[in-house]
């Protein structure tokens, strides 16, 4: 095992997005020092960094600048090049790896990985040609058509009901690559977060329950009443995915639940998850916390859950008719607000999010909703808790 990179050392972001900004906060309060590289600037994460650097990822030079003056690196999304994280890797440990990140930043390879080792995953293939379309059997549709590369939130990806549908689809995300799965009539949506130390234990989190709005998270909540047996298998999975791959750091399985009971990995995320955000406020050690003890070769907090809790995202959309009302939503005391620090509210686009601890998971939910709810709502007869 390395040597720990202990407090006070520099540890350097690539990507500075939401998930950069929450771990360099988790990471300040450890006592580190935090930098951050991406093309933009005034970024969520460079808003609390100690060093924002702007510039290209293709700029080598930039990235052996940035890599010489920090002592470990990790990323705060997939969509970083394989090049750029080798080109890190000559000046400073990456945690995860750049091959764990080599395979879940493509569709197509992660697919296959989960199918090489033996893990539960939505019935795919792959295609290159419009003969590869052709080839496509009757038993294979209704299915979805996802570009193997650069898709997140329901981008790149249309359902397809026919064999019509499925070439229009092809010309439409006009890629050169992409994977056709099979439609999955799925009960629920589940997620399980984990963490690996340098020395391989493990902490999980989960599962949480989601629910998706516009192909987009809108609502996360744990515990679940899911039974046991799935609860233990999704947790399994997770913990041999983590082995499998020799994470260091935190990795998101994401899983469907199929109307037969049978768990199916939909994707993989390797660091910090919106369905984890949760667990900044109802658990002992966050996401965040635990992926900056990972990288920095720390023993891992404890993934012991304070309160039943759920999250609300906040998109863009609130802001189209105004400032929203945060006073209104922050009337109940157990409304925990986030906000991203993002200078243009987009619909579609996640500013932030609720968290609310409750005595159970439905009424966690229920305060949430209604907190956001709230937000764009004159109603004042809301009495605080």
């Amino acid at each position: 095992m390395s040597q720990a990179i202990l407090p006070g050392s520099t540890i350097g972001v690539l990507g500075s997005g939401q998930l950069g900004r929450m771990f360099a906060i988790a990471a300040r309060r450890l006592g580190y020092r935090v930098q951050v590289f991406s093309p933009d600037d005034d970024t969520p994460a460079g808003q609390v960094a100690d060093v924002e650097v702007q510039s290209s990822y293709s700029d080598m030079d930039a990235v052996a600048g940035f890599a010489r003056q920090v002592d470990v690196v990790t990323f705060e999304f997939e969509n970083v090049p394989v090049e750029t994280i080798n080109a890190v890797e000559r000046f400073a440990p990456v945690h995860p790896a750049g091959r764990v990140l080599h395979t879940a930043q493509q569709r197509l390879r992660e697919k296959q990985f989960l199918h090489l080792a033996g893990i539960p995953v939505t019935p795919f293939r792959t295609v290159q040609t419009v003969d590869d379309l052709q080839a496509v059997g009757d038993d294979e549709l209704p299915a979805v058509l996802k570009t193997a590369a650069w898709g997140y939130d329901g981008k790149g990806q249309a359902k397809v009901e026919s064999r019509e549908e499925l070439e229009a689809a092809w010309r439409e995300l006009n890629c050169a690559e992409a994977v056709l799965e099979k439609f999955v009539d799925f009960e629920a949506e589940l997620s399980v977060v984990a963490a690996r130390g340098q020395d391989g234990a493990v902490a999980l989190y989960g599962p949480i329950m989601n629910t998706h709005r516009n192909h987009i998270l809108d609502v996360s909540v744990t515990p679940t009443r899911f039974p046991k047996p799935i609860v233990d298998e999704a947790r399994d999975i997770a913990r041999a995915l983590l082995a499998e791959l020799e994470v260091v750091g935190v990795l998101c399985v994401e899983f469907f639940l199929t109307t037969h009971g049978k768990l199916l990995v939909n994707e993989l995320a390797p660091r910090p998850h919106n369905s984890g955000h949760l667990t900044i406020d109802a658990y002992v050690a966050c996401q965040f916390e635990q992926q900056v003890r990972a990288v920095c070769g720390l023993p891992l907090g404890s993934a012991t859950q304070v309160r039943p809790a759920a999250m609300v995202n906040l998109l863009g959309d609130i802001w189209q008719d105004g400032e929203p009302d945060w006073r209104q939503a922050l009337t109940d005391r157990n409304v925990k607000l986030h906000l991203y620090g993002k200078r243009d509210a987009r619909i579609g686009r996640k500013m932030g999010h609720l968290t609310v601890l409750a005595d159970s998971p439905n009424e966690a939910v229920e305060q949430a909703l209604a907190a956001r709810g709230r937000l764009t709502s004159t109603n004042t007869s809301f009495s605080p808790v």
